[in-house]
């Protein structure tokens, strides 16, 4: 698995999965938030595979 989730992108995953399943711990939402394991999974292991069948990465080139 080639990473293609950037800095900025991995921050804000991780940053709204941990918010997302702290809302649901916290009984403020639902148990549709534990879908904030999505995107804390993937900002963990800067890999997205939405991302992959349109060739997107935003990872910067070096």
């Amino acid at each position: 698995m080639k990473a293609n989730v950037g800095t900025i992108d991995r921050v804000i995953r991780i940053a709204s999965g941990i918010a997302l399943i702290g809302a649901t711990l916290a009984g403020f939402i639902g148990v549709w938030g534990w879908l904030g394991i999505i995107p804390l999974a993937t900002g963990i292991f800067r890999f997205c595979p939405a991302y992959l069948p349109f060739g997107l990465s935003s990872c910067s080139t070096e």
